[in-house]
């Protein structure tokens, strides 16, 4: 899984150690009722750090952790590229780079942008304005 997914995540020293350390781990939680106990990856997580394991096992928490944003990483690269699609095939080949970009990350962080009011856009716009009388 290391190999396939996340190459550049681990060295080679560190994925031999997490060989390792799924060995051991293995026997670790044969022996350990808490360990028996997590049924997902993001409560195994839990279950390490509760119980300091996280330290002892830690390529393996690494893995795990990778694992469980994997699905959030995946899912915000493809809404990204849905809004570049919507954005572009509106919009054709009319725009410059710059303002497809602008609008991409207005598209993309559009709970940050809706916070941005209407009065201070313009308001910079006008304060921008004043600014190139002064320098002309």
């Amino acid at each position: 899984m290391v190999e396939k997914y996340y190459p550049a995540d681990f060295t080679q020293q560190e994925r031999h150690g997490l060989e390792l350390q799924l060995n051991r781990f293995i026997v670790d939680a044969r022996d350990s009722e808490e360990l028996r106990k997590p049924v997902t990856i993001t409560s195994l997580c839990h279950c390490l750090v509760e119980t300091g394991r996280d330290r002892i096992y830690n390529w393996l928490d690494r893995l795990l952790r990778l694992l469980v944003t994997l699905p959030v990483s995946t899912a915000s690269a493809e809404r990204a590229f849905s809004s570049l699609k919507i954005i572009k095939s509106r919009l054709r080949n009319r725009m410059e780079d710059d303002f497809l970009a602008d609008s991409m990350l207005l598209q993309i962080e559009r709970e940050i942008a809706s916070k941005i009011s209407y009065e201070d856009v313009i308001e910079d716009f006008k304060a921008k304005k004043n600014r190139e009388h002064i320098f002309s």
